[in-house]
């Protein structure tokens, strides 16, 4: 392949396939982990409680600790927050 305007077309190829080959995984990977979440749904647990947990997971603690404190602020400012 030859370079057109400075850009080299093997290159160009190079990236572009890696990419591809990238989201092809991707997808994979997607499909494998809705797979557990159906297994884990069959078992009586709930996935959207446990989409909720994984971010939560993801949170240092002062992010988690802000989070529930805006939280229970709009809860109650809408009359909705539990005594805890």
């Amino acid at each position: 392949m030859t370079e057109f305007a400075g850009v080299s077309g093997n290159q160009l190829r190079q990236y572009i396939e890696q990419i591809e080959k990238l989201e092809e995984e991707k997808a994979n990977i997607a499909n494998d982990i809705r797979e557990v979440f159906a297994e884990a749904k069959s078992n009586g647990f709930d996935p959207k409680i446990m989409r909720q947990v994984l971010k939560i997971r993801k949170m240092n603690k002062d992010e988690l600790a802000e989070q529930e404190e805006v939280l229970n602020v709009y809860l109650q400012a809408l009359g909705m927050a539990t005594d805890s």
